[in-house]
């Protein structure tokens, strides 16, 4: 993949603080940190993240490339590409990551709010991954 798969620059490799909470590489890059929050992240073929919760702001996801999938607890899973938007309400648990034949790129924007947390959970594991796919699968 080359470095540029959305209008964004793909960043660097996570650094092991939020690396650790993902299976599979994927990239960082932020773009503000100053009031809102936003940081185009990329997904290798196959990434994903731990199911996690944002508490008390939420976050947005605007996709701008690739194709991915998210997925809130007890719900079906989306199949998500360019130019899709997903509005996560604080306090859901839920995942996100590429499918296995794409890299995926989203901006990822954390909806401010005091004393807003993010806890990671448990990792979405091969055989969920798998049921996402066949359920997904164009």
């Amino acid at each position: 993949m080359d470095k540029k798969l959305s209008s964004f620059e793909r960043g660097d490799e996570l650094p092991e603080e939020f690396a650790q909470f993902f299976k599979g590489k994927a990239y960082l890059n932020m773009l503000t940190t100053k009031g809102v929050s936003i940081g185009n992240v990329t997904f290798e073929p196959g990434c994903r993240n731990n199911w996690h919760i944002h508490h008390k702001g939420g976050q947005i996801l605007l996709v701008t490339g690739g194709k991915g999938y998210y997925q809130a607890y007890g719900s079906e899973p989306l199949l998500l590409q360019e130019g899709d938007v997903v509005e996560i309400p604080a306090e859901t648990k839920h995942w996100h990551g590429a499918t296995s034949e794409s890299w995926f790129c989203h901006l990822a924007i954390e909806i401010p709010a005091q004393g807003s947390s993010n806890e990671w959970l448990e990792e979405v594991n091969d055989l969920q991954y798998k049921q996402v796919e066949e359920k997904t699968h164009e």
